[in-house]
């Protein structure tokens, strides 16, 4: 996955999230959060709470975007589901079994 990042000069930045960025991110959730995320399974639809710690484990508001995507479908409010993304979800649950 490559990461948009803008610099002071305002000049994009693209670059690529490793493994260990995703161990890290995750690293940084509290128990109970990465509680809920299992909970909620590898392609289960995030809570804004979820949303919300991911984007401070990855340095504050809107920076965990990319760990999570929308699945395609709106709440009743009109807002996409988000759900990890798929290395992200392959690193806590382990690679997706074939049927």
């Amino acid at each position: 996955m490559t990461a948009i990042r803008t610099n002071p000069t305002n000049r994009t930045i693209r670059r690529r999230t490793t493994m260990a960025d995703i161990a890290a991110v995750l690293g940084r959730l509290t128990p109970d959060e990465l509680d809920e995320l299992r909970s909620v399974g590898p392609s289960g639809h995030l809570t804004r709470r979820l949303t919300d710690a991911l984007d401070r484990a990855a340095g504050g508001p809107g920076a965990g975007r990319g760990y999570y995507v929308p699945n395609g479908s709106v709440s009743s409010t009109g807002g996409p589901y988000m759900i990890l993304r798929s290395d992200v979800s392959g690193w806590l649950f382990g690679p997706a079994r074939q049927a």
